[in-house]
């Protein structure tokens, strides 16, 4: 099933119409335009949304500090008729155990400032897809369920995102929302804290300090018998930082998808952050053990990736209701869900089992993504798919896609 949406700005105003549909259905992105790499003797190529202005970011990016991920399409403000991806395709494409398994599992959102509707804008996106009322709670960053901190609208925009996407993929999970105070690296570290504090499982991070590995410490997302997952970035190769970056942390890349008739399909979102964890200034973070890739000498991201481009969302506090969405920070919460549909985050230990698997275990549990790119680094692995240098892993979507729970 695909969810067609229609959107105009007067000011924003969404109508849905949802609507059985068989034909093809293509999410896709032109390639960028090369551009001089700050960080590197490479060349970073501008991502599609930011050259044509197709996006707009929920947050502001500042380097070194946090922001939330989240990508507005502007399409969606322009009175264009498109097919949004929904519960059903995410479903679907990574033939996911849904509708049995999650529950008892607790995922934990991690974000900034507060979402005062973010219950009811859950409830409304669960009930057209038919997902059943959630178990949600939500929490500041002490654990308290009062006290929420200001209100933010890119990061609440960035709320129902992440809540959405664990609804999306585990319908039965029991979702917990941690409100950072605010978007400073102590008060995120907090909520990390007491995301772990409370029982969650798995943690998921939609949010990147670009170009910055140390703005957050590694012992706030290393609870034990907790598995944390971190968007990969929106700008592309080289675009790392914490807490992806970390070691204790899955990073998760992005995809395009697409669909012809019942048969999906995925490629490289050529904004999708990964590569070596550098930065491009020979400092990163160490390389652990399990990796054993040849041409980074750090932490080498992205581990793992999911759909990142044309999902659907509802928010009623940064606008009124259904648009389209995009970024690694759409990802990052479904793999989350993934792993709690599997339900052993406490025999993980971050992405080494990606990294670990025999290539016969890749083959039947991740779909390999082996087209596309998300900048230029002379054509290798770092940055594109499908080179075969060290076999099937790619910098920008890491092993690949879900096909099923058992990579996770």
């Amino acid at each position: 099933m695909n969810l067609k949406l229609t959107k105009f700005f007067a000011p924003t105003i969404a109508i849905l119409a949802v609507t059985a549909c068989n034909a093809s259905r293509t999410s896709s992105v032109p390639v960028g335009t090369e551009a001089n790499h700050t960080l590197s003797g490479s060349r970073a190529v501008v991502p599609e949304w930011e050259a044509k202005g197709l996006a707009t970011p929920a947050c502001p990016q500042v380097t070194g500090k946090p922001a939330c991920l989240a990508l507005v399409e502007s399409k969606a403000l322009r009175g264009t008729t498109i097919s949004a991806w929904t519960p059903a395709d995410i479903q679907a494409r990574y033939n996911l155990p849904s509708a049995t398994n999650g529950a008892g599992q607790i995922v934990a959102i991690v974000d900034a400032y507060d979402n005062p509707h973010v219950a009811s804008d859950l409830a409304e996106y669960r009930k057209k897809f038919n997902l059943g009322p959630a178990t949600f709670y939500k929490y500041n960053q002490e654990g308290a369920q009062s006290n929420y901190p200001g209100g933010d609208k890119g990061w609440g925009l960035e709320i129902d995102l992440d809540v959405d996407m664990v609804s999306a993929a585990c319908p039965l999970c029991t979702i917990y929302l941690v409100e950072a105070n605010s978007s400073a690296p102590s008060d995120l570290e907090d909520a990390e804290a007491e995301a772990a504090s409370l029982g969650a499982q798995v943690v998921s991070n939609s949010w990147i300090c670009g170009g910055s590995n140390t703005c957050v410490s590694s012992s706030y997302f290393s609870a034990p018998g907790v598995i944390y997952t971190a968007a990969s970035g929106d700008t592309g190769y080289d675009d790392n930082g914490a807490p992806e970056s970390l070691a204790s942390v899955v990073s998760v890349g992005g995809t395009i998808l697409s669909r012809k008739g019942s048969n999906y399909g995925e490629i490289v979102a050529d904004f999708s952050g990964g590569g070596c964890s550098d930065n491009g200034n020979g400092v990163g973070v160490a390389k652990p053990s399990w990796q054993t890739d040849p041409d980074c000498a750090f932490r080498t991201d992205a581990d793992v990736s999911a759909v990142a481009w044309d999902v659907a969302e509802y928010d009623t506090y940064r606008f009124r209701g259904w648009f389209w969405i995009g970024g690694t920070s759409v990802a990052a919460p479904i793999i989350a869900a993934v792993f709690a549909l599997a339900g052993n985050a406490s025999g993980q230990n971050a992405g080494e089992n990606f990294w670990s698997m025999s290539v016969r275990q890749r083959a039947k549990e991740l779909h390999h993504i082996s087209r596309g790119e998300d900048g230029s680094c002379g054509g290798e692995y770092l940055c594109k798919a499908g080179t075969k240098q060290f076999g099937t892993y790619s910098g920008p979507v890491g092993w690949g896609t879900p096909n099923g729970i058992g990579a996770f």
